[in-house]
């Protein structure tokens, strides 16, 4: 591979050393986009599964709901750090080879949750487990945004979005089919092994995909730049985005590496406090408290254990069409008003769940209407909120500083996640199912209040005519 060391290189010799365009660079783009998403996949079917799994991991360790809450947050605590790590070594190495390493980190920490022993075991390997759901959260949307052209981005990253309530429903299904097939408590490990397979796929994928061509240029390797671009670009669309990429790679050379003191810059600061915005936004609506403990919350409402796993397929079933739905309207609807309209359906859901639990008593009929509300919350976070959330996330931060700022805002969504998480089940034990509603209804007013006040539009626009925007205002 020729590699070319200075940042200030002409664009002749880069030319002269790229290789040949491939005959198809749109089947190439699928193709790195299908392999790269498989970390999307083990992000939706590690935090979905636990969903099923409690209640017979509840059984077989003796849980507590203290202990409970532990288990199912561990992964979303390491999700944290995992994110925040990714970040910082994704701008270092590449975002290719931290995607690697983020395989390895999903298979071990996977066998090491299915062969837990006791339930300390499966804390530890849970808070492994999420050092790669959490790195993959921000380095695979970063990897899709600066691989994908402008008028795809948008369709590309959110890619990433469907392959996550993929992932969900897949674990959903499993957990069903599991239980209905299969007897005693130890079945749960049944259900956390299968998502060793999606892992050693995408180790085995991303061994023969390519670097992002932004990140190449930002280490001033503007042929092999090039040379990935003409893989997944036409010719001449190829040419003229490497001249953009190589101008802005050459300024940002001549600045010194990303780092925290970038904040000192008023435009950079605004962007990180906007990115944190975003993050804490998608996740106090509450979304994880369904996706992590919806059959407790339909067992609850009315149905029994079996009735309820496989009730929670329908929430899986509308979010990927929800998803789907999300991918065709960004292709023609601006960011900000599909984040508007997502979170004003979510908030309403909210508030009826919390108005259906407080007036009817557990039964049948309070069971298909609570399924029925989260069902439709699910529609409007994953067909609105969260393709917007990891697409903006992934398109607003400057190159110099986007693994490191991405991986501060997803470690922020990440910590938001855990503390949504590990005390939904002690709020509703303290007050009631009805009172947590109210306030996830209450932070969803706030979020729709940032979002209006604070929230930029980014569609159909480079991510260096982004940086320049910020800079101007």
């Amino acid at each position: 591979m020729i590699k070319n060391p200075s940042p200030l290189a002409s664009p002749a010799s880069a030319e002269t050393s790229a290789s040949d365009s491939p005959t198809n660079p749109k089947r190439r783009m699928q193709i790195i986009t299908t392999i790269s998403t498989f970390g999307g996949l083990l992000f939706g079917y590690d935090t979905g599964v636990i969903n099923g799994a409690l209640p017979f991991l509840k059984e077989d360790f003796g849980l507590t709901p203290f202990s409970e809450s532990l288990v199912a947050s561990s992964l979303v605590f390491g999700g944290a750090i995992g994110a925040a790590i990714s970040g910082r070594l994704s701008d270092a190495r590449g975002r290719r080879k931290i995607i690697l390493l983020l395989s390895i980190i999903f298979i071990l920490g996977t066998l090491g949750s299915t062969l837990a022993p006791n339930v300390e075991i499966m804390v530890l390997a849970r808070f492994i487990l999420g050092l790669a759901v959490g790195g993959a959260s921000v380095t695979v949307p970063v990897y899709l945004a600066e691989m994908s052209p402008a008028h795809k981005r948008g369709q590309m990253v959110t890619r990433n979005e469907l392959m996550i309530v993929s992932g969900q429903l897949l674990a959903f299904t499993c957990n069903a089919a599991i239980a209905h097939f299969f007897e005693g408590s130890h079945i749960w490990r049944w259900m956390l092994v299968i998502a060793t397979l999606p892992a050693v796929v995408l180790w085995l994928g991303m061994l023969v995909m390519p670097e992002s061509p932004r990140w190449l240029a930002s280490k001033g390797r503007f042929g092999e730049m090039l040379r990935t671009l003409k893989e997944v670009r036409a010719e001449h669309q190829a040419h003229k985005e490497a001249k953009e990429v190589r101008q802005l790679a050459q300024e940002d050379a001549k600045a010194k590496e990303g780092s925290w003191e970038d904040l000192k810059t008023p435009w950079i600061r605004k962007i990180f406090l906007i990115g944190m915005g975003i993050a804490i936004v998608q996740q106090i609506t509450g979304v994880n408290s369904i996706m992590y403990y919806g059959t407790q919350i339909l067992k609850e409402s009315g149905f029994d254990t079996q009735a309820a796993l496989t009730a929670n397929i329908a929430n899986g079933v509308i979010s990927v069409l929800a998803t789907f739905l999300g991918i065709w309207l960004l292709g023609r609807v601006g960011r900000r008003p599909m984040l508007i309209t997502g979170l004003i359906g979510t908030t309403t859901c909210l508030l009826l769940i919390g108005l259906v639990s407080l007036n009817m008593a557990p039964g049948t009929e309070r069971a298909f209407i609570i399924l029925a509300l989260t069902v439709s919350f699910l529609a409007f976070q994953q067909g609105a909120i969260s393709p917007v959330t990891w697409l903006m996330l992934s398109e607003i931060f400057p190159m110099r500083i986007r693994g490191l700022a991405l991986g501060f805002t997803g470690g922020v969504l990440w910590l938001t996640t855990f503390l949504v998480g590990f005390f939904f089940l002690q709020l509703v034990a303290w007050f009631s199912i009805s009172t947590t509603f109210f306030m996830f209804f209450a932070f969803g007013l706030l979020a729709i209040a940032f979002v209006v006040c604070y929230l930029p539009e980014t569609k159909n626009k480079t991510l260096e005519a982004i940086e320049a925007e910020f800079k101007k205002a």
